[in-house]
């Protein structure tokens, strides 16, 4: 069902409190990544107020959708967007990275309801996410009864199985480990796994084309027997109708190369990668907070 320009106009609104609240925890913690978090935002809205079947009341329940987040180091849109969903209080994003607080630098699963799996070295969470697409299509858990109450869809509505989406950036894309992940999908056409890859074309030491190369990413992954879909990760009708044809798929996996920019939001640090790992000072915070309301910046135009 297609979404109204009001809907639209909802998920870009949660957002923005998004990365509201990530500037503020980064401000706060004095340590962590700001241009990835603020990058995929409107991804995180979309996933937490939109997609997913999950109930926050019930983070356990056995037939909502898993969210695996491969790059851990952006935990902080993961936090926000839990935060927000309310599955913990928004007040607690301040303790992040704290000596004894549940947001850690990377997540810790048995830490915070709603985490799906502990992540930290990269190109690791393809992997885990292949497995459990395999081993809900063993289980035959395709129809399980998920409940309306966060999303207000029914079970047809959502395709009538249980999903495991990917969240990975194109960074680890230069890791090994993400390819055997790749092989073992495409071998076994787990079309109930849908990657969604962070094409920011940034890394810690450069742009990802000077360390490494990495295109072309689609004739790869066509390669390797996955359906590719390429959107602007900033449009969030764009983003949500990619979702929607995704699920149609049944004979592979779908990996939606979403570009978007790093630091979205704050003209200052966009596709800047100094801002991959650097955390906005208290002065900056609150230039950013005001930026941020604006929404700033612009994708290439072929993605426009």
């Amino acid at each position: 069902m297609s979404l109204t320009d009001i809907e639209i106009a909802g998920l870009e609104k949660r957002a923005e409190a998004i990365r509201e609240t990530i500037i503020r925890m980064l401000v706060a913690a004095g340590s962590g990544h700001t241009a990835g978090p603020l990058g995929m935002a409107d991804i995180f809205a979309a996933f937490y107020f939109h997609i997913l079947a999950h109930d926050p009341k019930h983070p356990e329940w056995e037939g909502r959708d898993r969210l695996v987040l491969s790059n851990g180091h952006i935990c902080p849109a993961l936090y926000a967007s839990l935060a927000h969903a309310g599955y913990f209080p928004v007040e607690e994003c301040l303790t992040l990275r704290s000596f004894g607080s549940r947001l850690q630098g990377h997540p810790e699963r048995l830490r915070l309801p709603g985490l799906e799996t502990t992540s930290g070295p990269l190109g690791e969470g393809l992997s885990q996410a292949a497995g459990m697409a395999y081993a809900f299509r063993m289980d035959e858990m395709s129809d399980v009864v998920r409940p309306t109450s966060n999303v207000e869809r029914t079970t047809s509505d959502m395709g009538g199985r249980q999903r495991v989406y990917c969240l990975m950036s194109d960074g680890e894309q230069e890791e090994g480990n993400t390819w055997e992940a790749a092989m073992f999908a495409g071998k076994h056409k787990l079309h109930n796994l849908i990657a969604i890859m962070d094409r920011n074309n940034i890394q810690i030491d450069g742009m990802t084309e000077d360390v490494m190369p990495l295109e072309s990413l689609r004739a790869k992954y066509e390669a390797f027997n996955w359906h590719v879909l390429e959107v602007n990760g900033h449009n969030m009708r764009q983003f949500v109708e990619a979702i929607d044809e995704a699920k149609a798929i049944t004979e592979k996996p779908i990996v939606i190369i979403a570009h978007t920019i790093p630091g979205k939001g704050v003209s200052e640090i966009e596709f800047d990668y100094h801002w991959h790992g650097k955390p906005p000072t208290k002065e900056e915070g609150k230039r950013f907070l005001k930026e941020i309301r604006t929404m700033g910046g612009k994708l290439p135009h072929e993605y426009a």
